[in-house]
């Protein structure tokens, strides 16, 4: 019987002091997708920088640098981006730009010469080194230029 009453009290404990509902783990920050510019303003002429005005914003919510060494950002026809060595630092965020230039902390490029995001739909995902998806975000509108993830 005192088994019973005992185990009885742990759990009514446990649901008052909300242990039996704990935050999530992520609820601490995450690396995460946080934006997509998939429609540069103007017409799509192929400059650079056109190109360049199409990216994904990736933030790092955590408290810690998180090296992003051979993790990779695709779209939903398999273009791929492959971070070297880079950190992305405690509360910072890296802009990824579909076309040329010099890879800074805060903006990363692709290199490419050819458009990677839809105007209109497209998914991206951000995966670990590890191939675990990490995050994706989707949109769907050709009435705006952007989508917050």
């Amino acid at each position: 019987m005192r088994h019973r009453i005992t185990a009885t009290l742990l759990a009514a404990a446990a649901a008052f002091t909300g242990l039996a509902t704990a935050a999530p783990a992520q609820a601490a920050g995450s690396v995460h997708l946080t934006e997509i510019y998939y429609n540069s303003p103007g017409s799509d002429n192929r400059s650079n920088s056109s190109l360049n005005a199409e990216w994904v914003l990736i933030k790092n919510s955590t408290s810690k640098g998180v090296s992003l060494k051979g993790w990779t950002l695709t779209d939903a026809s398999s273009h791929k981006y492959t971070f070297g060595t880079y950190t992305l630092g405690a509360g910072k965020s890296v802009k990824i730009h579909t076309g040329k230039g010099t890879n800074t902390t805060s903006n990363r490029y692709q290199q490419r010469g050819a458009y990677v995001w839809n105007n209109d739909k497209d998914k991206a995902t951000l995966k670990r080194s590890s191939g675990t998806v990490q995050d994706t975000c989707s949109y769907n509108s050709t009435k705006v230029s952007y989508k917050m993830c």
